[in-house]
């Protein structure tokens, strides 16, 4: 029985609290709800078919680990991070965090790197996403439309969506996500029918091939699925019990991604062969999975395939986008950003923020395609890049703060919580940004070098963040707390 939207709701049931001015909805999310949006953004069929090839070319039939490792990792880190959540009720995310354990200044450079880590991620998604579109209409009527169509006609549609609110977002992410899981369950009952049960070959798993040289940019790639976690605690203020919602909703997400990804790119890999799967993901990235699609279930799946792979751009994006509204509403109500974007709707809505937010992704990704850049080569490379070196530098910054915040407090309660796991998810941490560098060339593509400059975005944000945090004492990121 569906009553509330954290079990997708019709109407916003009249037992919930109407908003204040500059305050999000209370009460108004469950599990079900949350864990949708961050699935969404994590775009599982887009995933399988867009990182699956680049992690199988890197560390052959070792893939299934990658995925698996990289789940591991961000449940370590979830540990003393939930444990924080009990102090931490609030749309800031990671940034409200830093600023419990290292302070305002250090949570300003947060707060500098978050809004660099999503713009770029959205910027590039949205280049790629446009190329994607544009060929299934082609394959599909012949019609050949520029990406960039694409990109704006799209990019109007989802900002009005996130503008209007939490109910007009969840029930088309409800849609696209059931059927992404469907096909790609279908997909994966096909190869075991066709191929048999030796698609779970463990051969693969092999020391040689998971610390083969590509397994830095294989981590990379891994992680990149999983950037939307945070998005658990940005809606925190919007949920029922969030104390209890929280954890639950995060803990059920990396659960589902992490055993979608690595049964899903098992079995794919199995399907090829373990000795052939790095060659064919290399030879033929854009298309093997299709064509194996194709050849155990028909060329139904295979279309099926290709349309979803769309649709989980356009979920991803619309999470991403519902997601980081609540963030830029987050820092301006704390002070880092103009007022007007803690504004909210009568249902509880920051449009305004919403609406900053898409106006400035297709001022840049229209700017690049303008003067001709690629969109996947080069927008998405070098933003994607940008945005998987950003995410990794905050999370670095938020182990630390979670380190910091239970030897103040000298809560001693859980020691593994509190003391064991912030630990290692901070050393851990550390040497997946030493690899981000060391395979950033990878990241970029070849004959990008411009896109390294890039890079020094990072530590101009953490020093501007620092100085602007000191010099600004107004600002509170602990304001309408709830």
């Amino acid at each position: 029985m569906i009553d509330n939207v954290s079990e997708l709701p019709a109407t916003t049931p009249s037992n919930t609290p109407a908003p204040q001015p500059g305050h999000l909805r209370t009460n108004k999310l469950g599990v079900f709800a949350i864990a949708f949006f961050v699935i969404a953004a994590a775009a599982p069929m887009a995933a399988v078919v867009g990182t699956g090839p680049v992690v199988f070319a890197s560390v052959g039939g070792a893939a299934p680990l990658i995925y698996a490792i990289a789940a591991l990792l961000i449940a370590l880190f979830s540990v003393g991070y939930l444990r924080m959540s009990r102090f931490v009720i609030n749309a800031g995310g990671f940034v409200a965090y830093i600023a419990k354990g290292l302070g305002t200044p250090w949570a300003t450079a947060g707060a500098g790197l978050a809004v660099l880590m999503y713009l770029s991620l959205q910027v590039g998604l949205w280049s790629q996403f446009g190329v994607f579109a544009g060929q299934l209409l082609e394959s599909l009527t012949v019609l050949a439309v520029p990406p960039v169509v694409w990109i704006i006609v799209l990019l109007v549609i989802t900002t009005a969506l996130t503008m209007r609110g939490i109910d007009a977002s969840i029930r088309l992410l409800a849609v696209l996500i059931i059927g992404e899981t469907l096909v790609v369950a279908a997909l994966v009952i096909a190869l075991v029918a066709s191929k048999g049960p030796e698609v779970f070959s463990v051969s693969g798993f092999t020391a040689e091939n998971l610390f083969s040289p590509g397994l830095g940019i294989a981590l990379l790639f891994a992680f990149l699925c999983f950037t939307s976690f945070e998005a658990t605690v940005v809606f925190s203020e919007e949920a029922v019990n969030p104390r209890k919602t929280i954890p639950r909703a995060l803990y059920a997400v990396i659960a589902f991604v992490g055993i979608f990804y690595t049964l899903s790119i098992w079995v794919i890999g199995g399907a090829i062969g373990v000795d052939n799967i790095q060659q064919t993901a290399t030879e033929d990235p854009a298309g093997f999975i299709f064509n194996l699609a194709s050849a155990s279930g028909g060329d139904a799946l295979s279309m099926s395939m290709q349309v979803l792979v769309v649709t989980s751009y356009l979920a991803m994006l619309l999470g991403l986008m519902n997601m980081f509204a609540r963030y830029l509403f987050a820092l301006s109500r704390a002070g880092v950003l103009p007022t007007r974007l803690a504004a909210v709707t009568k249902a509880g809505s920051p449009a305004p923020a919403a609406l900053t937010n898409g106006i400035a992704v297709g001022i840049v990704v229209v700017a690049f395609l303008f003067f001709g850049a690629d969109p996947i080569t080069v927008v998405f490379a070098w933003f994607s890049a940008l945005a998987t070196a950003a995410f990794i530098t905050i999370l670095i910054v938020t182990s630390i703060s979670i380190v910091v915040f239970f030897v103040r407090t000298k809560d001693s309660s859980n020691i593994w919580a509190t003391k064991i796991a912030p630990v290692l998810s901070t050393l851990i941490l550390s040497y997946i940004g030493y690899v981000t560098i060391e395979n950033y060339d990878s990241l970029i593509g070849p004959d990008n070098a411009a896109a390294k400059w890039l890079l020094i975005l990072i530590p101009i944000l953490i020093v501007a963040g620092l100085a602007f945090g000191k010099a600004k004492r107004s600002i509170d990121y602990a304001k309408e707390n709830v």
